[in-house]
């Protein structure tokens, strides 16, 4: 320490490339380790042992000079009923529609994804209410004009008060609004609408839906008008155990290719989106550990050049050891404990910067990271194999200097 102190300031410069390594290495571990946990919680909130199966538009060319034309695809009711009687994992399927309808309250005028659906949606879903309640199976059965907000929705409608009984227009049609939800996770090829959030939505009993907006929609474009007929846009079909999972979506996907002359489906698995989320967590922390262990290479190199400097320096100090009787391995251990002192100084203050960056970041950016015990016990790990490492090579050549040439050194 006596040795280290008599230049402070190149000694805490040194520490510097081992103390930003080290916060470095924590730091990226901890965000990276908070986004993917906070991606995995959200599709585990889809439900894990859901199968999505999911009407998709096929290609427009083939009919994209025609005026007016008529497209029928997607998932029909009999795909519905075949999914909830073939397979014997699934225990609930819920039908889903989405209408393509204006929303309105008073002035204001959205576009948000409007669903038809059953009171088993919520349950299926694990979506969250947030005020009010959901859909009940009486609204279905009354055919009632009553609709549930999304968060965003209802903040857009009614920003300072509450959303539970105003009347909302969808529509030609007023509905009478019981419940908000808290926002869902995108999924599949769900694509934002202009000036609205992918998690926008308006969602009334099936029923409803059906006998004020029938299975036809149209839409009108310049110089042309399209005809749309599709019975579901999607069917959630929640299995028994997770293990089922995988058979059921691979019999669903058979039973759908046997029943559509075209791919106008698509069946999304949230279980085998977890499955990539985890690998792709995997890969990114080893990129980000990556990326940080340049930082501490950078700071041991930093270490080796400053105890070079330092075996110069002390050359007659060497010799005068040596003749005293100082054997070669004495002399290697001095200059180890030197470059292992600074590498530690530097490990320990870089562990407290570590763990404080995370906090400012999920403090000042709303971000979720998450400081494991594993990433302070790797990268001071590192930082104190780096100084043994990068300290080996002065070391040794202090020991093996000639202590005659080393006295006669000035």
């Amino acid at each position: 320490m006596g040795s280290l102190l008599l230049h402070k300031l190149r000694s805490l410069l040194t520490t510097l490339g081992v103390l930003f390594g080290v916060s470095s290495v924590i730091a990226m571990l901890a965000i990276g380790e908070g986004a993917s946990e906070e991606a995995q919680e959200q599709i585990r909130l889809l439900g894990s042992q859901n199968v999505i199966f999911r009407s998709v538009k096929p290609s427009e060319d083939a009919v994209s000079n025609q005026s007016t034309w008529s497209n029928n695809y997607g998932l029909t009711w009999k795909d519905f009923e075949a999914v909830r009687d073939t397979f014997p994992w699934v225990t609930r399927v819920v039908p889903v529609r989405v209408l393509m309808q204006d929303v309105r309250s008073g002035s204001n005028l959205i576009h948000p994804r409007v669903l038809a659906t059953t009171s088993e949606y919520l349950e299926v879903t694990g979506r969250l209410v947030y005020q009010g309640r959901f859909l009940g199976v009486e609204d279905q059965r009354r055919i009632a004009n009553v609709c549930v907000l999304g968060y965003e929705v209802a903040r857009s409608f009614f920003p300072i008060r509450s959303a539970i009984g105003e009347k909302i227009k969808i529509g030609p049609e007023y509905f009478e609004v019981v419940g908000v939800l808290l926002p869902r996770v995108p999924i599949g090829n769900d694509v934002p609408l202009p000036g609205v959030g992918i998690t926008s939505e308006v969602l009334i009993p099936l029923s409803t839906g059906r006998r004020w907006f029938g299975d036809m929609q149209v839409k009108i474009r310049s110089g042309s008008r399209d005809i749309e007929v599709v019975e579901l846009h999607e069917v959630i079909a929640a299995v028994d155990l997770p293990q089922h999972v995988p058979l059921a979506a691979a019999a669903g996907r058979e039973l759908l290719a046997r029943r559509h002359r075209q791919a106008d489906y698509e069946v999304v698995v949230p279980l085998e989106l977890l499955a990539r989320a985890e690998e792709t967590k995997r890969i990114f922390n080893i990129v980000l550990g990556c990326i940080a262990g340049i930082s501490l290479l950078v700071g041991g190199i930093g270490i080796m050049n400053v105890m070079l400097a330092t075996v110069t320096e002390r050359t007659r100090e060497i010799g005068i050891r040596r003749a005293l009787g100082a054997k070669k391995k004495h002399i290697m251990m001095q200059f180890l404990v030197e470059t292992v002192v600074l590498s530690v100084g530097g490990g320990l203050v870089g562990i407290g910067v570590g763990i404080a960056i995370p906090s400012a970041v999920e403090y000042w950016a709303d971000m979720r990271t998450i400081v494991t015990i594993d990433a302070p016990i790797l990268a001071f790990g590192i930082s104190v194999s780096i100084g043994l490492i990068f300290g080996l090579y002065p070391a040794w050549q202090a020991a093996n200097m000639d202590p005659v040439e080393a006295l006669r050194h000035e």
